[in-house]
């Protein structure tokens, strides 16, 4: 018999070797120890105050906890399998340290709410972490967008050359959806932000616990009001990994186009050479690793989004040992989604803009087309009457192989006779992007603006 183990009081077997090491879950979990070692010293501190421990019984327990966490640190400390996870491992360790009073810690707790506790603290941190790398993106986007504010490119629906716009109005449009991904995650740390420590294993306690003091320690901002429920659910969990879902489909989309923008057939961006990698047979190459990655990365989130409803998608109250499966999926996404925002936000200030390449992409395609039928709207005609009439004047042009703007007015006017000499004011790019000058619009004036409130609503938080 293992007698290092919690629980062998109820056993006549030594637990099977093989269900030892499939069972045991410290090779991951073991990343939760400065959490672990943090609920410890708050939970003794606390069973302190409501007299369930000495004074120097609690002091003797925390600094035994702060002993360990710097054998931790230092590479000293040996983890088993045999206790399975990060919890026993330091509380075997701590009552090697300083004797049986360290076997007193776990009183009024359960290893359920405390792994519980482990992941909120441990969530709670790293979306902290990861709000600090999106809010260095986002504002690596605005720099660049408000550089760029007049820089005309073409606008596309369906990967069509639709009408033109301003790169730093396209870049905004992206600025504006990691910003309501921030929000997400502001709002699930709300949820995150929630003390289970007290639940015990289902229950509760017998002990005269404080867990609004547990929680002032640790700097939670509410008490879990149910016990059966601050043990058993991962929704937590899963709205992380769901907001986590989103943002990486936006960086995936946004590298969608870098890769697109950067390649020979549009050639309006170069990336830096540190973000790039070449071939090993093509010299010529320069490959967008980095946001082809991260597109590669993003159906990795979604999988463990999946993962993470389908393990709990048919659990019965309360805890069940099917959670300990939540732990590696939720650190890769972590990990994952930090990688990702950290890489974006070294790699975009550094983008090179060829603004020379965008203004001639979007001299073709007739993207002024809209513009001509409003114009035609504004003369008195109908739009459909409009619409029609430009769809003659752009076919007339495919035919003959030259843009709208190159048309004289005799040509523009034999498609209509209300087309006067003014006509050539809006068929230019940078009349078109001028003529947008409302709030949400792509004139070089609102895009200063909007990325003046960008950054304004990006430090409010």
């Amino acid at each position: 018999m293992d007698m290092e183990k919690p629980w062998t009081g109820r056993f006549t077997e030594a637990t099977d070797r093989f269900v030892e090491a499939f069972t045991a879950s410290v090779d991951f979990d073991q990343r939760l120890y400065q959490h672990d070692i943090a609920g410890s010293i708050a939970h003794a501190k606390m069973l302190a105050k409501v007299g369930v421990l000495s004074e120097n019984e609690m002091q003797q327990i925390v600094a035994g906890l702060q002993v360990i966490e710097s054998e931790i640190e230092q590479g000293q400390f040996i983890w088993r399998i045999g206790l399975e996870d990060v919890h026993m491992n330091i509380e075997a360790r701590l009552t090697e340290n300083i004797g049986s009073v360290g076997k007193k810690l776990h009183t009024g707790r359960s290893r359920n709410d405390q792994v519980a506790t482990d992941i909120r603290l441990y969530l709670r941190e790293q979306i902290d972490l990861i709000q600090t790398e999106l809010k260095r993106l986002i504002g690596g986007l605005i720099s660049v967008a408000e550089r760029e504010n007049a820089t005309i490119l073409p606008g596309f629906t369906h990967l069509q050359s639709a009408q033109p716009v301003t790169f730093g109005h396209h870049l905004l449009a992206w600025v504006e959806m990691l910003l309501r991904d921030r929000a997400r995650l502001q709002d699930c740390r709300q949820r995150v932000n929630v003390l289970p420590l007290g639940a015990a294993a289902l229950a509760g306690t017998t002990y005269p616990l404080d867990r609004y003091y547990t929680a002032e320690l640790l700097g939670f901002a509410g008490v879990a009001e149910n016990s059966l429920d601050a043990v058993s659910d991962r929704d937590f969990a899963i709205e992380f990994s769901a907001a986590a879902a989103l943002l990486m489909m936006h960086l995936s989309r946004f590298g969608e186009e870098l890769v697109l923008w950067s390649s020979a057939h549009f050639d309006f961006i170069d990336l830096g050479d540190a973000f790039c990698t070449g071939s090993s047979i093509m010299p010529q190459k320069k490959n967008p690793d980095v946001p082809e990655l991260v597109r590669g990365k993003t159906g990795r989130v979604y999988g463990h989004l999946m993962g993470l409803l389908t393990l709990m998608k048919s659990q019965p109250l309360a805890y069940n040992k099917d959670n300990q499966e939540d732990k590696e999926p939720l650190f890769d996404t972590v990990d994952t989604l930090k990688g990702c925002l950290k890489v974006y936000a070294d790699m975009i200030p550094g983008m090179s803009v060829k603004a020379d390449k965008m203004l001639a992409a979007a001299k073709r395609g007739f993207t002024t087309a809209t513009d001509l039928a409003d114009y035609l709207v504004r003369k008195g005609v109908a739009f459909r009457d409009a619409h029609e009439i430009v769809g003659k004047a752009v076919r007339h042009c495919i035919e003959q192989s030259c843009d709208l703007s190159d048309l004289s007015l005799s040509v523009l006017q034999s498609f209509s006779a209300v087309i006067q000499a003014d006509v050539h004011e809006v068929l230019t790019l940078q009349g078109s992007v001028a003529a947008r000058n409302h709030f949400g619009g792509t004139a070089p004036a609102q895009v200063q603006a909007a990325a003046q409130r960008a950054r304004v609503r990006l430090e409010a938080v």
